[in-house]
């Protein structure tokens, strides 16, 4: 898996040594990173155009893949979840409404308009900095369009520095951030990664992107974890004091005063026993319906979101954790649609 990760880098490197052209390598570079925010971008405005002739929609959830693995500290495998989720989404073993009545067949629910194509990007040399600003840039093609909202399918949790950074950029302020995780990921730079999935609320609270960060189910959280979070202003609940705190978090109301609230959950904020196909197994987690509780109750505009940290390399159990994320995917929808 870590070769498939670093293909992109071993194909910079091949090119290097056959001593091509730097502008003939960024000419090319450019041409790719075009093409793939011509694709968003066309199909975002497609998409958009739809939806406002169909009326009835406020805001309209809309998938965008994410496919990022490389920023893994351990396993990379959660670069091929995007497509196992959707198709989760869509299994015939459940139907297409959510817990409160909404259905997601209807477009003015839910609409997808395909992956950013973080692999080939990576295959042309582009390194991590203009990569983020790719995935930033897609995600702000997506908000363009009313009345799309964006759910960014990852990818490990490095994705969501860019995806937030775009949304607090084109809304014009701050939002709220609830994080869902066993880990807090605020390491100023994981093994010197600076875009580690280790940190990207670091860099989303050094940027200013969020006023508030709630981080929920933390349980492996070590001295500059704490450290960070205090640097930052971070309201940490960790796992051993979930009981005291349950009712809290069950009633939150955020957003108030920002551009709305953010959500973002890594699938092993949950217990192993209902999502096993996470890299970083940590048991003691939430339950599934303790993660539902808090999305479904918490009060506030929900303007953004993503799913991320599901690896189906360790998804052996039929599928499972696809069905697990896929569920979280379909109630994000249902809180963020109107």
């Amino acid at each position: 898996m870590k070769n498939v990760g670093r293909m992109g880098i071993h194909y910079l490197q091949k090119l290097n040594a056959e001593n091509v052209p730097k502008d003939l390598l960024e000419a090319g570079q450019n041409r790719v990173i075009e093409a793939s925010k011509t694709l968003i971008r066309e199909s975002a405005k497609l998409k958009g155009e739809l939806l406002r002739a169909l009326g009835g929609s406020v805001a309209t959830t809309c998938l965008l893949g994410v496919p990022l693995g490389h920023n893994s500290s351990f396993l990379q495998g959660p670069a091929f979840a995007p497509p196992l989720i959707r198709e989760a989404i869509w299994c015939g073993s459940t139907n297409s409404t959510t817990e409160e009545g909404k259905d997601i067949s209807d477009p003015r629910v839910m609409t997808d308009v395909g992956d950013v194509p973080v692999q080939e990007i990576r295959d042309c040399g582009v390194d991590d900095e203009r990569l983020m600003s790719v995935i930033s840039e897609s995600v702000k093609l997506v908000m363009e369009e009313e009345p799309l909202r964006p759910l960014a399918l990852g990818g490990d949790h490095s994705i969501s520095f860019p995806v937030v950074r775009a949304v607090s950029e084109k809304l014009g302020g701050p939002v709220d951030i609830l994080h869902l995780d066993a880990h807090p990921d605020i390491y100023h730079a994981f093994e010197g990664n600076i875009y580690s999935h280790a940190s990207p609320f670091a860099r989303i609270m050094e940027g200013g992107y969020a006023r508030r960060l709630l981080q929920v189910g933390i349980r492996s959280i070590n001295k500059e974890g704490r450290e960070q979070g205090k640097r930052f202003g971070v309201e940490q609940f960790e796992m051993r004091n979930f009981s005291r705190d349950r009712h809290f978090l069950e009633n939150l109301k955020l957003g108030e005063g920002v551009k709305g609230v953010y959500i973002s959950v890594d699938v092993d904020s949950l217990d192993p026993a209902f999502a096993p196909g996470v890299s970083h197994i940590e048991p003691g987690g939430l339950s599934f319906r303790d993660v539902l509780n808090i999305i479904q109750n918490l009060q506030g505009n929900l303007v953004a979101a993503d799913v991320v940290e599901y690896n189906p390399q360790r998804d052996i159990v039929g599928g499972m954790t696809a069905m697990v994320a896929a569920k979280l995917v379909r109630e994000l929808t249902a809180k963020m649609s109107k």
